[in-house]
């Protein structure tokens, strides 16, 4: 098949578009923009466009089909073109259900930990050998890409996203995989660009559930009373397995979880990733890994890229970093790192990067966000609130959103980064949230801080 991705830059996009390179596709892209990883990774392969920008010659009626990014404009040439010639155009969760309409699909859906539970199987999955196919947000130790598709394995196991398919097809993605084993983690409310009301927010992951085929498993978190009440009030037909949060305790460091074969040393820590292993396990034990085997296997399990990473640790300092940003995954991650290093000071900095976060309605969410924190920073652009045409938000409206009168604020990327370098780390935890990188944060940097 001949496939041309329109924005084949993005984090997902070049991932497919290697995938399907490997599975014998010929493959050909267009984007404006290219950034690294995703710039080296395309070179690699030989997809890497030789002119950015978007070429509508590039578009004919020899191409089998589009696959259309969201970084693309409802007006692009591309587009455009490949409109007037009738061209099949697919989003990318359209393509993956495509390419797994005969498999047996496993989807991990939720607001938080998606992307985590995913890596935990795929984890497991891996260090017991069972070849499967997958889509993950996230790039995983041992894995090349964040998406591997085949035309032999009986499982695809993906990453369940609610933002939307693409500019032209408004549905959140997980509505269009139509899975026979699902999982959801938890619900709260994000991308309110997109749905403007908790309501409406919650009525996709119902939607996702009475999307499952007649007799699928739903996996859920039943500590989360909106997943709960989602799950168990849906009259599809579907079997339901409830999952909560396993006995573990903390010592000298170090979390244990508590089982039949005794305490087992995890990599990871806090109360959350132990919910998110409880899902995976129910998971994998629908796949096949018996409960002994997925113990052993995610023993040592580390985590997935950015989600609550150790940088650097020494004696008597650790720096993680992590992506979370809205308000519940903040709350978690800042918990989480309490309770592992009681004895040490967190210092919590929280980067508002995104439309909701900078959303001066959506501010009061954050409210409690950081009180696990011993001290607490934010660091914000004015300049990215005008660049996404938002309300101006003042640093007193983010003080009373987080109700935390020792809160610093910074607005300037150099400040901060001044602060963070003349800090003294003796005893203490750094922990970094954020999905951007505070205005031009070298982490190779922040790594000799200790």
């Amino acid at each position: 098949m001949k496939i041309h991705f329109i924005a084949i830059g993005g984090s997902a996009m070049h991932n497919l578009a290697i995938a399907l390179h490997q599975k014998g596709y010929q493959v050909s892209g267009s984007d404006d923009i290219i950034h690294d990883p995703s710039k080296s990774r395309l070179e690699k392969y030989g997809l890497l466009p030789a002119t950015f920008g978007w070429f509508p010659e590039k578009i004919s009626s020899e191409l089998d089909a589009i696959i259309l990014g969201m970084h693309a404009k409802k007006d692009n040439l591309e587009l455009l073109k490949a409109q007037e010639l009738g061209l099949k155009i697919y989003s990318y969760p359209e393509f993956l259900y495509e390419q797994s309409k005969d498999k047996t699909r496993v989807v991990i859906g939720g607001s938080h930990g998606k992307t985590t539970i995913t890596s935990m199987i795929l984890h497991v999955l891996n260090y017991h050998d069972k070849k499967v196919d997958y889509m993950v947000g996230a790039q995983l130790e041992g894995f090349e890409t964040m998406v591997h598709l085949t035309q032999e394995n009986d499982f695809i196991v993906l990453e369940g996203d609610e933002y939307l398919s693409s500019p032209i097809d408004m549905r959140p993605k997980f509505h269009l995989y139509k899975p026979n084993i699902a999982l959801l983690s938890g619900i709260a409310w994000d991308h309110i660009n997109v749905f403007p009301t908790f309501e409406n927010y919650v009525e996709q992951f119902k939607i996702f559930t009475d999307s499952m085929v007649n007799g699928g498993s739903m996996i859920y978190n039943a500590e989360d009373e909106y997943v709960k009440e989602v799950v168990e009030s849906s009259e599809n037909h579907i079997k339901k397995y409830p999952y909560e949060t396993p006995k573990y305790f903390i010592e000298d460091g170090t979390t244990y979880l508590e089982t039949q074969e005794g305490n087992l040393p995890l990599e990871i820590f806090g109360k959350h990733n132990l919910q998110n292993l409880a899902g995976a396990k129910w998971i994998c034990q629908h796949m096949g890994i018996d409960e002994d085997d997925f113990y052993e296997a995610i023993a040592s399990f580390s985590g997935a890229s950015k989600r609550l990473e150790k940088i650097v640790e020494n004696e008597s300092t650790a720096i993680y970093k992590d992506f979370a940003h809205s308000p519940s995954k903040v709350a978690a991650t800042t918990k989480a790192v309490k309770e592992q290093y009681t004895n040490r000071t967190v210092l919590a900095c929280l980067e508002l990067h995104t439309y909701s976060s900078l959303n001066a309605e959506f501010l009061s969410e954050y409210k409690g966000a950081l009180k696990f924190a011993d001290k607490a920073v934010v660091f914000y652009s004015p300049q990215a609130v005008k660049i996404k045409q938002l309300e101006e938000v003042t640093e007193q409206k983010i003080a009373n959103a987080f109700e935390r009168d020792d809160l610093i604020i910074y607005t300037n990327p150099q400040a901060f980064k001044e602060f963070l370098f003349d800090v003294n780390l003796e005893n203490r935890v750094l922990l970094l949230m954020s999905s951007g990188n505070y205005g031009g944060l070298d982490f190779e940097e922040v790594k000799r801080l200790v």
